[in-house]
Formats: structure tokens, sequence, C-alpha cells
């Protein structure tokens, strides 16, 4: 089984297995298919959101059984990449690819023209499972082929789509639903995953050879990802990354009652305000792209964890403080997310370094952990009242919190002088 330490993969290269740069073409038509594979699973998580009501008139469904829908469909997303990830560093990356955009396209037809919504929750878990795909290999896929400072500019551009598509995706739902039906949402989904297909098939090759794979079958494969699981500086990056995708998910799904319930703003202003904060986000992610080569990525890091603490401390003070306002508000989420903006990218880059032995195993663990603490974050804000922006604030912090907790008491970055840092500043 091919396994290097983690001091063989300094640089993002294995001995004997040095591997030239992609054509400068190429990669780019690469990293701009693997950003669009990444952005399809948030895409379909949220884009039939707005059409719930009308979706469950037609198909005679209680708005529980319609929400279990958006439920199936982040189970088999978590599922997916936990299954996927580890198998690809046996089989290779293409072919799982191919499939899973595949069955991206066939499921969103079924869910498409589901008669019901038991049809409807199966197929969901099951696009879940094959959109999947394309998250999780797109980051083993850039750990293959890229290096040095190279790679965290690559991941800066995945984290930026991983926390700006969630947020689009109720938008672009309404854009379809204001000229069609919610079924014309799926099926603008299937067509995304065709051209996906087409994509993959013509600008994305094998980026693990033969000789670099996990022997020893399927078995040896989820070995692999134990062995990650039981590694204390890996796991301590991953559960930063998940539990900064809690407090954005918290976000997600309280900001609109508070903006639009609490402060009073038109749903066009609360878009406007979800825009500027999604702006915020690509902010830092071209900021921590510009500096990754030259700062050490756990600096980055640790400004990142400060800022997702600070704006979500300003988010509890703010009520008791000074009340409801809409500024305070506004500023503190502002903070959290350009926080968010250097954690992922940061944090998604040092865990797949560290674990370059398994690249497709560590992916599902820093990806199906993220979603897994998203998808429990979501709904808390408003199991926990709807009188105050105070839950949502509560969550976003204990998120933060716990956050940093991980990275003092797991990864411990300042004791990991001989360790490489995935892709050092330095891109050695």
């Amino acid at each position: 089984m091919v396994s290097p330490s983690p001091s063989s993969a300094v640089g993002g290269q294995t001995p004997g297995t040095a591997r030239p740069a992609p054509r400068a073409g190429s990669a780019t038509a690469l990293v701009a298919v693997l950003a669009a594979l990444t952005a399809v699973a948030p895409l379909a998580t949220d884009m039939y959101v707005p059409g719930f009501p009308a979706m469950g008139d037609a198909l005679g469904a209680s708005s529980s059984s319609v929400q279990l829908t958006m439920t199936a469909f982040l189970a088999g997303l978590v599922a997916g990449q936990l299954l996927i990830g580890p198998v690809s560093d046996g089989l290779g990356r293409r072919r799982l690819l191919l499939a899973g955009s595949a069955g991206f396209a066939l499921f969103s037809l079924v869910c498409a023209v589901a008669p019901n919504a038991e049809v409807l929750t199966a197929a969901r878990f099951l696009q879940g499972v094959a959109g999947a795909a394309g998250m999780v290999l797109a980051r083993a896929v850039l750990t293959d082929r890229f290096h040095g400072a190279e790679l965290p500019r690559r991941f800066a551009l995945l984290s930026q789509i991983m926390g700006v598509a969630p947020i689009a995706a109720p938008v672009l739902g309404g854009a379809v639903l204001a000229v069609s039906t919610w079924r014309a949402v799926f099926v603008v989904l299937a067509a995304l995953g065709v051209l996906l297909l087409l994509a993959v098939g013509k600008a994305v090759p094998e980026s693990l050879p033969p000789e670099r794979r996990h022997s020893g079958g399927v078995k040896s494969t989820f070995r692999a990802m134990g062995g990650l699981l039981g590694r204390r500086v890996f796991m301590g990056y991953v559960l930063v990354v998940a539990f900064a995708s809690a407090a954005l998910f918290a976000y997600i799904g309280g900001s609109s009652f508070v903006f639009e319930n609490l402060h009073g703003v038109s749903p066009t202003v609360y878009s406007l305000i979800f825009a500027a904060n999604a702006v915020g986000m690509l902010i830092a992610g071209a900021v921590f792209a510009k500096l990754a080569g030259r700062v050490a990525l756990n600096t980055l890091l640790t400004v990142g964890v400060g800022l997702v603490l600070l704006g979500a401390l300003g988010q509890v003070l703010v009520v008791p403080v000074a009340g409801e306002v809409l500024a305070g508000t506004w500023a503190a989420l502002f903070v959290t997310t350009a926080g968010i903006g250097l954690v992922f990218p940061s944090g998604m880059t040092i865990a797949q370094g560290l674990g370059r032995g398994a690249p497709g195993a560590a992916s599902a663990l820093v990806g199906g952990l993220q979603f897994l603490f998203g998808a429990a974050a979501s709904p808390l804000v408003g199991l926990f009242g709807e009188h105050s922006s105070l839950p949502m604030g509560l969550i976003m912090l204990g998120a933060a919190g716990a956050a940093a907790l991980s990275l003092v008491g797991l990864a411990r970055p300042w004791q990991r002088h001989g360790e490489p840092e995935a892709s050092a500043a330095s891109g050695s």
C-alpha cells in the first residue's frame, strides 16, 4: 500500500512519484471544472427551497415531509463523501467522477418527475450520494496535481465556492421559479449534471496513476481512513473546518428570520445584505490566495478562527448592549463570514497535506464532517426561539469556540515545527 509519511510529502510530492506541473491552459480548465463540481451539490441543497410550499401542494405532502427531502440529500452528501473518497484512493478519480456526474443528472431527473414525497426523498438521497463525488474528488484531484504554494491558492477557489454556493442557491432557485415550477429546478440541475459529465470527460484526466494507488482493495482504503481518524493533529484541523461550517450554516439557517422578521427588511434588501456578506467571504478568500505563498497557513488559519470568534461574540453582545440593531448584526455577521473565508482554504489545505498518503480518505473526512456539522447546526436556530437574534449568535459562538478549542487543543500548530504544513509559505 502506498502510504508515505507526512514528512515525505513536503511540497506535495512523494519520493519516486515526481510529476510535472500541469500546463497553464490545462490547469486552468481543470480547476474550472473542479470548481463547478464543487458548486453543484451546494446548489442542489437549497435551490428548490423557495418552491417548498408549491411542492407540498403538488405532492400532497406536509411541510415536515418536504423538509425531509433536504435532510435526505444532506445525508446522501455526507455518506457519499465518506464512501467515495477512500474508494478513490484505490480505484482512481476519473471513473468515479464520471459515474458521479452521470448519477447526479439521472437522479435529478427522477426528482423532477417524482409522483410523491417518498420517491422524491429517496431520489434526493441518491442525488446527494452522486453529487458528493464531485465535491470529495475535486479536493483529492487538486492534492494529486498541485504542490507547494500553488495548492492553497487552488483550494482558496474551492472554499470560496463552498461558502458562496449555499448563499446563492435560493436566489437562483427563485429565478427559475419565477418562470416555471419547482420541477424545473431539478431539470436545471440535471442539465448541469450532463454538462459536468462532458466537462470531466474533456478536461479532467486521471490524476492518480496505478503506482500511487492503495493496494489491498476497499478494505485497505477504509483502513487508511481509520488511520487518519486516529491522528490527533489531522483531526484537529478537520474539526476546525467542520465547526466553522456549523457557524456558517447557522447563519444561513437563521439570517432570513433575523433580518426580515426582526429588522423588518424586505426580501430584496435581505438578498443585498446576504450578497454583501458573500462578497466579504470572497474578499477574504482572495486575500488568502494572495498571502498563501508568503505567510504560514497556520497563521492565516489562526487569524480566520479569531475573526469568526470575534464576529460571533459581537453578535451575542449586540443584543444585550444595544438591542436588535440592524447595523450591529450586519457588521458582526460580515466579520464572521470573512473569517470563515480564511478558515476554509487554510484548514482544508493543511488537512489535505497531512493526509496526502490517502488524499481521497482525507478529503472524505474534511467534506463529510463539514456538511454533517453544518446540517446539524442549521435547524437549531429555529428550535431555540424566534423572538431574538441571540439564539443564532449563541449557536455561532458555540461553533466558533469549538473551532478554536480544536485548533488549540488538537491541532496545536505551534508544536509542529518539524512537520510540513501541507504547502507552507515557502513551498517546502
